[in-house]
């Protein structure tokens, strides 16, 4: 009986930590990876999520993969009130800190889409972090909200 119970309660916890959405790979934290559905004739679309470091030694984001044609890192950079996406080669992730990828900042670009992003698709990726190493995670893709999120990427 006491295994039997052992056996339920891991299998909630399992459960739950597979609902919450995060992932963790040595000191690093990853949290809600989402996406955003985009238009029909999209031919990118924009990964969001928020990577914390633990530790005390600070890590990089070095790549992203996905089954797209090119998957990069970028960053919103606005200059006289005209925003333009740049690739950064990779991302710092400091020790003791949390860094956001949203829209507006920092984002994951997918680009090469066959098909519009929808609402409920997953999307399987490999974050690949230099001292953390390579973790598999699935980006959720939600309903953009009412009046859509503040950057387009859909002609990227």
């Amino acid at each position: 009986m006491k295994t039997l119970l052992t056996l339920a309660s891991a299998l909630i916890l399992s459960t739950g930590i597979a609902t919450a959405h995060d992932y963790t790979v040595g000191d690093l934290e990853i949290m809600h990876p989402m996406a955003f559905e985009t238009p029909k004739m999209a031919k990118a679309g924009a990964g969001f999520l928020t990577i914390t470091n633990n530790g005390d030694t600070d890590d990089v984001l070095l790549e992203v993969r996905a089954d797209f044609p090119k998957v990069e890192v970028h960053t919103t950079e606005e200059t006289d009130g005209v925003a333009k996406m740049m690739h950064v080669e990779n991302l710092p992730i400091p020790a003791g800190e949390t860094v956001e990828l949203s829209p507006g900042a920092y984002h994951v670009m997918f680009m090469g889409l066959e098909a519009p992003f929808e609402d409920g698709q997953e999307i399987p990726a490999t974050l690949v972090f230099e001292k953390a190493g390579e973790v598999e995670i699935t980006f959720n893709v939600e309903a953009r909200p009412e009046g859509g999120d503040s950057m387009d990427h859909s002609n990227h």
